[in-house]
């Protein structure tokens, strides 16, 4: 039957897909509003596909344990009465690894080994993500910056104080980047005005993906009210526009530390 790390293992699993479908729901909502945005279908259909994968983990989970629990029962029942010991018939799960397991064990390994060379880079970064300093000694940082110039300055500025900066020059692509990497990211520093979907809305996504996620805007001219309501979501700060090198290396360190703080 269920034992505690089983109990901690579904409970765990079951917030994530509470957060998934969450996610969902406010996909499909944009993907409405912006009707022929194909981005959100994109994403919309990757959030349901994670949904479904796992939900089916959670079933795979709770129903081998209960036919495990079951068939051992029935085993040492029938063993008392004639006996010998009947091996348990294979859960649902097992089966599926059964089958799985009928390849060539070198095959597996090799396809895995393969498949993480396609994904990721030797750093760990994902295959196709843009970063400078990619081995650099301080934190990752998600810098989201639609012009090119801008971008190329800013992460120049912090790849010379050590910083690993990740690039991302539209919302979209930088949704991606948080969800493959968003737990190596020590902070996001986001541009106000982006294609398509604007800054206060990809801050609403990346609050869906870690609420307590730290993010400071940076823009020459957002609208006041709107950075006071991002403020009070949880933005961390703002960097006024064009970059001053003493302001933007000022806050993001101080909103580093402030984080690691909160986290103690």
């Amino acid at each position: 039957m269920l034992d505690q790390e089983d109990l901690k293992w579904i409970a765990a699993t079951s917030t994530d897909l509470n957060s998934v479908l969450q996610q969902v729901s406010r996909y499909a909502d944009l993907a409405r509003r912006h009707k022929g945005e194909h981005n959100y279908l994109d994403l919309l259909g990757e959030r349901v596909e994670l949904a479904s994968k796992t939900a089916q983990s959670l079933f795979d989970r709770v129903t081998s344990k209960i036919l495990a629990g079951a068939a051992k029962k029935s085993a040492a029942a029938r063993k008392s009465e004639a006996g010998f010991t009947v091996v348990p018939p294979p859960s649902a799960a097992d089966a599926r690894s059964e089958r799985s397991s009928r390849k060539p064990e070198q095959k597996r390994t090799a396809g895995a080994r393969r498949e993480q060379s396609e994904d990721y880079g030797s750093n760990g970064v994902p295959a196709g993500v843009r970063i400078k300093n990619a081995h650099g000694e301080r934190e990752y940082l998600l810098l989201i910056e639609d012009e090119p110039d801008v971008a190329d300055l800013a992460s120049e500025m912090l790849a010379e104080e050590g910083y690993r900066v990740l690039i991302a020059h539209d919302g979209f692509e930088a949704l991606k980047i948080y969800e493959q990497m968003g737990k190596r990211i020590g902070l996001v520093i986001l541009d106000y005005f982006l294609p398509v979907i604007d800054g206060d809305a990809v801050f609403e996504e990346l609050r869906g993906l870690n609420p307590s996620v730290p993010v400071v805007l940076s823009s020459g001219f957002a609208e006041q009210t709107k950075i006071a309501s991002m403020l009070a979501q949880g933005l961390r700060g703002f960097i006024p526009k064009p970059y001053s090198r003493e302001k933007l290396l000022e806050q993001v360190r101080s909103t580093l530390d402030a984080a690691r703080q909160a986290v103690r």
